[in-house]
């Protein structure tokens, strides 16, 4: 089975859409700057780095420390349960797309993080 495109599209093409869906709902960048920031370990700083260098979804997630609690994300998005996919880099880029969804939907922060 071919690679998904996704894996190699860059992260700066789709944050926009992240953004622009969750600005759409009344909520901020800010906000969701945290839940990618949570997720991947990525400061401000390289985040900006990753947005201006054009990373890969791929490169994105190799160089991410992905938070311990990520498991926890589970669900459905675009018709597929995340915590069936068996492919990890998929499950990851699905685990933030997860995070998004749940920003844009005003659930509180605190769930959203996984958090007591």
């Amino acid at each position: 089975m071919a690679e998904h495109r996704i894996f190699d599209t860059p992260f700066a093409s789709v944050y926009p859409h992240y953004l622009a869906k969750v600005e759409r709902k009344g909520h901020t960048k800010a906000e969701l700057d945290t839940v990618v920031e949570w997720l991947t370990g990525f400061d401000d700083a390289a985040l900006d780095r990753h947005l201006a260098d054009e990373t890969t979804f791929r490169d994105f997630f190799a160089a991410a420390h992905l938070n311990e609690n990520a498991p926890l994300i589970t669900g459905v998005i675009c018709g597929v349960r995340i915590e069936e996919l068996d492919d990890p880099l998929m499950r990851q880029i699905r685990y933030l797309d997860k995070l998004v969804d749940e920003v844009a939907k005003g659930r509180p922060m605190a769930k959203v993080l996984r958090t007591a």
